[in-house]
């Protein structure tokens, strides 16, 4: 629902004092497509906080990253996640989300192999993003990388893990409907 997500992320990004909650509206913005008010909130935050260790090398590099991917600029998004790598596992509030973000730049770049990894990392530490979609959503990402390397057997794994995490979510959210077509041509 991008609607509500760019309303609640504009309502927390006046959250001045709070830069977790100005950084998690930042990120949440520019996925939303709202790049230019993103950008607007990440210099503040830059200026703001330029020792900020999770500005600096957790959000900062997210949102740039987001943002280059979003311009179909995936070897830039993936470059600009090489100060969040040291922390990448770090307890935030989007916990593992520069992961998320590499994983879908080498998908973005037709880099299967790489981008299987980066999910792979997901499912290996799900226990730091507990209820997170990305957990999820790392299956379904995993499978796409494998059908993107030609292994159809471990992509049809993946599909089905993906498939089995939500086999009780509403059945008309966009990326589950998207995921059961790619499965089904699996078949």
């Amino acid at each position: 629902n991008l609607a509500e997500a760019r309303s609640a992320a504009m309502e927390a990004s006046k959250s001045h004092a709070n830069w977790d909650a100005q950084g998690t509206a930042a990120l949440a913005l520019v996925l939303a497509g709202e790049a230019a008010q993103a950008e607007r909130l990440a210099a503040d935050f830059n200026r703001r906080f330029p020792r900020g260790t999770f500005v600096q090398f957790q959000y900062l590099p997210e949102i740039r990253a987001a943002r280059a991917l979003h311009q179909g600029k995936p070897e830039e998004a993936i470059e600009s996640l090489r100060a969040a790598t040291a922390y990448e596992l770090a307890e935030t509030s989007n916990p593992m989300m520069p992961v998320y973000i590499r994983g879908e730049a080498y998908l973005s770049a037709h880099q299967g192999a790489p981008a299987a990894a980066e999910f792979q990392k997901i499912v290996d530490h799900r226990t730091l993003v507990l209820d997170s979609p990305i957990v999820a959503l790392a299956h379904l990402q995993i499978g796409r990388a494998y059908v993107m390397q030609g292994d159809t057997a471990k992509a049809r794994a993946a599909y089905k893990d993906f498939l089995t995490l939500w086999k009780d979510a509403d059945p008309d959210i966009p990326v589950l409907k998207q995921a059961k077509v790619e499965y089904a041509k699996l078949q």
